[in-house]
């Protein structure tokens, strides 16, 4: 995406912890129960564990839980140094309500249900339900994780929040592990951020693969959501980003958010193609675990993997904080909207 330089925005009363709390609820029914939230003053776990399920802990829980048995659902919520967190969890709960029901619930009238357990108006909520596509497959049974939220705009009055998620499903006996990274548009109205619409990724099917995709798929310190895991399967992803991503794994962990699928055509609030769509940009969300939109996330690390995007050869580099230097004029920029990632673009 190229720089857009909007005006900051600055953060207004959200909706009311009334408002959220019913909307947690519900999406907790929704799952069949889940843990209480912790209150305002309890105690939070660290960002990035709240933010994304590790593999390993994962891969545990899948060995010791019986066969059939799906992880439990643990609602993501924001961490310290967020932009219009109210946006943001007006579109992460929509995802979670629509993506994790139980036995038997998994139809589109419950999914619409759903929706309007989280005060929805029932129009509107059958049809963001039917938009849902890819987040409600068919199942018997399905929890969704979120790994991410990250702005894929943010406007004044408008915003579009991207998504990643994994998502379990259980049909019979049998448990699948997928997912996708869904676009979610909000308006601001007098009572808070509300969604107006949804734009799930879709994935190419799998195709033969280069020997850079191969490596990006079997790198342990490339961390990709399930969509654009598959977006690299799609071999739809130019070699540019590929070798870049390689490139920078040799120094850093990466959490990749979102790649190809799930992100807006354009650059948001405008008419200026995105480069996401075509394969020739990525976005990270966390380096070396420690999520870019935390305050305790030191700057110099951050600012070092930035400039290191630059150098593996990206033309067009944002995040948090606007670089001096660079090629050109524009290789490096900032706004509101890329102060919880990096993006990393690329010409060719």
């Amino acid at each position: 995406m190229v720089p857009r330089n909007p005006p900051h925005v600055t953060e207004p009363p959200g909706p009311g912890r009334r408002a959220l709390l019913l909307g947690t609820a519900a999406w907790c029914a929704a799952a069949g129960g889940c843990a209480r939230e912790a209150g305002p003053r309890a105690a939070r776990p660290p960002a990035a564990a709240v933010r994304t399920p590790s593999g390993a802990a994962r891969a545990t829980a899948s060995a010791s839980a019986p066969p059939g048995t799906l992880p439990a659902a643990v609602p993501w919520r924001p961490g310290p140094g967020e932009i219009e967190p109210a946006a943001k969890l007006a579109a992460v709960r929509l995802v979670e309500a629509l993506g994790t029901w139980s036995a038997g619930r998994g139809g589109p009238r419950d999914a619409a249900a759903r929706a309007a357990g989280l005060g929805i108006s029932a129009p509107l909520a059958a049809r963001l339900a039917a938009e849902a596509g890819p987040l409600t497959p068919a199942a018997d049974q399905a929890v969704v994780r979120v790994i991410d939220a990250q702005y894929g705009g943010l406007l004044p009055d408008t915003a579009s929040v991207l998504v990643p998620c994994a998502q379990s499903t259980r049909t019979g006996s049998a448990v699948r592990e997928g997912g996708t990274t869904v676009d979610v548009r909000l308006a601001r109205t007098p009572a808070g951020w509300a969604v107006t619409a949804l734009h799930p990724g879709r994935p190419g099917p799998a195709a033969p693969l280069g020997a850079s995709a191969r490596a990006v798929l079997a790198r342990p310190r490339i961390e990709l959501p399930p969509a654009s895991a598959a977006d690299v399967r799609s071999g739809a992803v130019h070699e540019s980003v590929l070798r870049a991503m390689l490139r920078l794994a040799d120094t850093y962990r990466m959490s990749v958010s979102v790649v190809r699928s799930g992100h807006p055509a354009n650059v948001f609030g405008t008419g200026r193609p995105s480069d996401h769509p075509v394969g020739r940009a990525f976005d990270v969300w966390a380096v070396d675990g420690r999520p870019v939109v935390d305050p305790a996330t030191p700057r110099s690390l951050v600012t070092t993997f930035m400039r290191a995007a630059a150098a593996a050869g990206s033309y067009n580099v944002g995040g948090p904080v606007r670089l001096s230097g660079g090629t050109s004029p524009n290789q490096f920029f900032s706004d509101a909207a890329h102060h919880d990632h990096v993006h990393i673009g690329f010409a060719t």
